[in-house]
């Protein structure tokens, strides 16, 4: 347990580069979960709001000041931030392939994240929605755990998914 706990994962860089660009998660963070959803709306629509940051606040009241460097799109190693609750997260996209995955990586009082989101068209013209995370940092567990990521992820496509089928 004591391990688990000091468990601080890749740095940064190497968890953008060699995790996130490679299409993968931590899968050794003690913090790590997956949901997904099937959203009745067209891979279009799910993927214009998922690639809109600055948008997120509009399904998800709980995202606010949201800030993209550049000219505000989301592209591989574009930096933004934004808060989720009460925490201020400094974020970078890793993977941005359009109407197929978006990934990104970020920091959030010590701990480092990756997460990602895959997007599958059906037949029938919903979209087969998945996002997994994994999160690590130095005592991270006293504060966070599995249970409260899963909760997370639910919430989020939840809301993507609310937002997508009303447009």
């Amino acid at each position: 347990m004591f391990q688990e706990m000091r468990y601080r994962g890749p740095s940064l860089d190497e968890l953008h580069e060699n995790y996130a660009k490679q299409h993968r998660i931590d899968e050794d963070a003690v913090i790590r979960s997956a949901h997904e959803v099937v959203v009745n709306a067209p891979v279009e629509r799910v993927w214009a709001l998922l690639a809109d940051p600055t948008g997120w606040s509009a399904f998800d009241p709980a995202i606010h000041d949201v800030h993209v460097a550049g000219d505000g799109t989301a592209a591989v190693d574009t930096r933004f931030t934004w808060v989720n609750g009460r925490a201020k997260i400094a974020s970078r996209f890793a993977v941005v392939e359009p109407t197929r995955e978006i990934t990104w990586t970020g920091t959030a009082m010590g701990s480092r994240a990756a997460h990602r989101h895959l997007l599958t068209p059906r037949e029938d013209g919903t979209t087969f929605l998945r996002t997994e995370e994994s999160m690590a940092g130095t005592l991270l567990g006293l504060v966070y755990n599995k249970a409260k990521l899963h909760a997370e992820l639910t919430r989020w496509l939840d809301s993507i998914k609310t937002a997508a089928e009303r447009s």
